[in-house]
């Protein structure tokens, strides 16, 4: 299964590093990856795809090429303008949001398309009334960036959490009544642009992760082998949900994973 491998997507944030600190093993992990073809899947849509390459670099990792990037934020972009090329949208989140709609369409409050709602500031009465009413005047359709009920975050120096994609999109949904399309992991989207821009099919691609409810669910279902790495929300020792489908490998680290791989190139 291992020997057939050519490719691998990763997760980020529980997988490379916690906060703006490489997990231990991470910087060999992506040394040892070298040429290898790989890129990065995030269901993460506040940063720009440039910026997290930024971040990574900061870090200590060799700085990605931005295209090897999948947000949610750009996939949403993506399937968005595969809809309704040149859309007009309202969207609701953080400027990584708002640089990938801006790209594909024009922002539009009153003649939207689509209300899209991403994680981060820009949430209020005024923003969830002006979404409400584009969907109930049957102008536009609510779409999700990502299905996150909360996500990692630093509070004061200490870990807690924040409202993800799937929180902030419930109040558009239940106020207009309706069941927003949603973009991000387990869905295929991010899983086939990164497979489409690494030239790979997906059953020799090996996709890392910590969660094993979008990225290892996701992965599996789109045909690819999957790596449970428990260095993020799921950590050593915990059982595994019965009710999802079981990575082909289970580590409880990076340094872990190196050791049973061998990449071409």
């Amino acid at each position: 299964m291992l020997r057939s491998l050519r490719a691998c997507l990763l997760d980020m944030d529980g997988v490379l590093y916690h906060g703006d600190r490489p997990l231990p093993g991470a910087l060999d992990f992506m040394r040892a990856l070298g040429a290898t073809p790989h890129a990065f899947v995030t269901n993460n849509p506040r940063a720009t795809p440039a910026q997290i390459a930024d971040r990574l670099q900061r870090m200590g990792f060799a700085r990605p090429r931005p295209d090897r990037i999948i947000t949610s934020a750009v996939a949403t972009a993506r399937w968005l303008a595969r809809q309704k090329p040149g859309f007009r949208y309202f969207a609701v989140g953080d400027s990584g949001l708002h640089a990938a709609l801006s790209a594909r369409g024009r922002a539009d409050e009153k003649h939207a398309d689509f209300v899209v709602v991403g994680e981060g500031p820009g949430l209020d009465f005024r923003s969830l009334a002006t979404g409400i009413n584009l969907i109930l005047s049957g102008k536009a359709t609510l779409v999700s960036t990502n299905p996150d009920q909360n996500v990692d975050a630093r509070c004061g120096g200490r870990p807690c959490v924040e409202p993800g994609g799937g929180a902030l999109v419930a109040p558009f949904a239940v106020g207009a009544g309706v069941t927003p399309v949603t973009i991000g992991k387990p869905g295929r989207l991010l899983f086939d642009m990164a497979l489409e821009r690494l030239g790979v099919e997906a059953e020799y691609c090996l996709m890392v992760g910590d969660r094993p409810d979008t990225d290892i669910a996701g992965a599996a279902a789109a045909g690819m082998k999957t790596a449970l790495v428990r260095s993020g929300r799921f950590g050593p020792g915990e059982n595994y949900p019965a009710t999802l489908p079981v990575p082909d490998i289970d580590v409880d680290s990076l340094s872990q994973l190196a050791k049973m791989l061998d990449w071409p190139g």
